[in-house]
């Protein structure tokens, strides 16, 4: 499907809908008339597919308790092999809501209070938030930007297992929101020192199936089995991310080994009584078998968005540096050249300019004047920021542009 016609088709104006990312602007950023580009989620409606699948249980019209479907695996696993070539076992599979609350439960099984966990900032904010409200030892070993993008910092990472005695380590693959997808040998090398001294690992892998062009998915997995790590391993993922599902709560926790596994499901018995979505699940399902297409086409459009930020945004103003996108649809955006401090890029971004933008700070305080900018949204939307943002520009240098 061409672009316009999948916009057309696909786009939905989500004001006065009670979408967070559209109707909440007051609350979180005390103006309504923002342009939303912030939290992650798409403006496109879940694949017509997934949509007639959902007609067709609710006019069954019953709701109660559920059992996951039968054919709930084999479609998750086929997919799984088209497009990730990665291989899961059913025992490994256990439900939860969203990834969120499984790190929350996760970190909570397996770690004790006190326990020091270790990050990559910048990284998905949450990943403090959980960390610290449970009572554990936040650690950080910062990714390093380079001339050919962001790196792991191998030898400060190391340092930083054997002098804090590192008990869990929460990887974020594809990251988020410095836009990486991490090789397989950059996930060997960093499994490999977890394996070395002890360390368990939960791969974040929500993102994995918004990949580029070029560039390709390597699951945890798929390099744990080959290094004989899956027994220190755990993977969170979903389809909500890939499919615009969020609020059907429906995510995976994978837990490969076996010891994992029993000690999970012996917390879950104590602590976690719930049912599992069906809607949820039939939504997967029909995504899952049948969503390759849209998938296709919706990259596409991200794409898109991401070359006119390159073309037009920065040409227009060579001061901003744009990081290369190769997965998730978030566009991570460095303005210290441009603008000078924090208050700043506030006053330009969200006051002048008009944009409601993920910022910097959230995701380190080593990343103050830097902004996230949500691409799975139509190119008008893409336009108008940059023609704001360089309106603000040319008032900035003064009328014309110099």
């Amino acid at each position: 499907m061409e672009t316009a016609d999948f916009i057309q088709t696909y786009y939905r104006e989500r004001k006065q809908t009670d979408s967070l990312k559209w109707d909440a602007l007051k609350e979180r950023y005390g103006n309504e008339n923002l342009l939303p580009l912030w939290v992650a989620d798409m403006d496109f409606s879940a694949p017509s597919s997934v949509q007639e699948a959902l007609k067709e249980r609710i006019e069954h019209g019953i709701f109660g308790y559920s059992l996951v479907p039968e054919n709930y695996f084999s479609a998750y696993d086929g997919w799984q092999k088209r497009h990730e070539q990665t291989s899961f076992q059913p025992e490994w599979l256990h439900f939860t809501s969203v990834v969120v609350q499984g790190l929350y439960d996760l970190i909570t099984c397996f770690t004790e209070e006190g326990d020091q966990i270790i990050v990559q900032p910048p990284v998905y904010y949450p990943f403090f938030d959980m960390i610290r409200d449970q009572k554990r030892q936040l650690v950080t070993s910062n990714l390093v930007e380079t001339p050919s993008g962001y790196q792991m910092d191998l030898v400060h990472f190391e340092r930083q297992l054997i002098e804090n005695d590192i008990k869990l380590f929460i990887l974020c693959s594809p990251h988020n929101p410095v836009g990486r997808v991490w090789s397989k040998e950059e996930l060997k090398t960093i499994l490999s020192l977890c394996q070395k001294y002890g360390v368990l690992v939960i791969s974040d892998e929500i993102h994995s199936d918004l990949i580029l062009t070029g560039k390709s998915f390597v699951s945890a997995v798929t390099v744990a089995k080959e290094a004989d790590f899956l027994d220190q391993l755990i993977v969170c993922n979903a389809p909500s991310k890939t499919f615009n599902l969020a609020s059907l709560l429906n995510a995976h926790i994978w837990l490969p080994g076996e010891n994992l596994r029993k000690q999970y499901q012996k917390w879950e018995s104590l602590h976690h009584h719930t049912g599992i979505s069906v809607l949820g699940q039939v939504a997967a399902i029909a995504a899952y078998e049948t969503g390759d297409d849209w998938l296709r086409d919706l990259l596409a459009i991200v794409e898109e968005n991401y070359q006119l930020l390159q073309r037009q945004l920065l040409n227009a103003i060579p001061e901003i540096k744009l990081s290369e996108l190769q997965g998730t649809y978030l566009a991570w955006l460095d303005l210290r050249d441009w603008l000078s401090t924090e208050a700043d890029v506030k006053n330009t971004v969200q006051n002048q300019a008009k944009l409601a933008i993920d910022y910097g700070e959230w995701f380190s305080s080593e990343t103050k004047g830097f902004i996230r900018i949500n691409l799975a949204t139509k190119s008008e939307n893409i336009q108008k920021a940059i023609t704001n943002l360089i309106e603000v520009d040319r008032k900035l240098k003064g009328g014309n542009g110099e």
